[in-house]
């Protein structure tokens, strides 16, 4: 696959906002930030170029340089060699190529420590159908599997994403379903986990509700306290009780129940 590496300034008075301003550009297709290099298959740049120079111009402290072509080598293998495989808690290896949720960000690791606290519900069967919406690298669905649940189906809108949980549910011995998807799968869930943006979290809220079995969990993550406050009002629109907030230094993660 062809890429252009992307040349952008930036001076973020806030770790906050460096985090916001990699998420929107990430969701314009960037999918490797390495110092300053913002690395885009070709196709997309084509398709996304006017989108991102507006979003650099309208963000404060960046400031768009300039473009070129990548030369014609293997990037994932490049990223790999600087990324090692992930040691995580119970022994799970990921193997994060380019997809978010290797395990080590504040949101990835609220989530796994929340998950392992609850070990219980897995052992006795009160999450034993789950699903993992915008899995990523798949370590959250690889650690409901794990820790017991039943059935677990993993979804994400990036094929690459898609592969790469697919491989690393392999590398852990672990049966999950992965899926290519937008939407959340038909079914029926006892837990649902989706650490994504806040704006795509709010957009799915009705379906969350609508998939959730009764007395069955949300648990969210991927935003900032800030934020909070309209997840909540989005999922008491949809009877979504909240139950409990969890934080790990900027970031927050909210649990609901059905």
């Amino acid at each position: 696959m062809k890429y252009n590496c992307l040349h952008i300034q930036s001076s973020f008075g806030e770790e906050w906002q460096k985090d916001v301003f990699e998420q929107a550009i990430c969701d314009l297709g960037v999918d490797t930030i390495d110092d300053g290099k913002y690395y885009i298959p070709s196709s997309i740049w084509a398709e996304n170029a006017d989108k991102i120079e507006r979003l650099c111009a309208s963000t404060e402290g960046v400031g768009f340089v300039r473009a070129e072509e990548c030369p014609d080598e293997n990037w994932n293998s490049v990223w790999e060699s600087e990324h090692p495989v992930m040691e995580l808690p119970l022994g799970v290896k990921i193997v994060p190529h380019c997809a978010f949720g290797a395990g080590h960000h504040e949101t990835t690791g609220m989530m796994i420590d929340t998950l392992i606290a609850h070990q219980y519900d897995f052992v006795n069967k009160h999450f034993a159908n789950v699903l993992d919406h915008g899995t990523g690298t798949g370590v959250l669905a690889i650690y409901a599997k794990r820790l017991g649940a039943q059935n677990v189906i993993a979804v994400d809108i990036d094929d690459k994403s898609v592969a790469n949980a697919k491989e690393n549910a392999a590398l852990n011995n672990t049966e999950i379903e992965v899926c290519l998807g937008e939407s959340v799968p038909e079914g029926r869930y006892d837990l649902i986990l989706a650490n994504i943006h806040r704006n795509v979290l709010i957009s799915n809220m009705e379906a969350y509700s609508t998939h959730l079995h009764s007395d069955g969990e949300l648990w969210l993550s991927g935003f900032y306290e800030e934020d909070c406050a309209a997840l909540i009002r989005s999922a008491e629109e949809y009877h979504l009780q909240h139950c409990a907030t969890h934080e790990k230094g900027e970031w927050r993660m909210l649990v609901f129940r059905a």
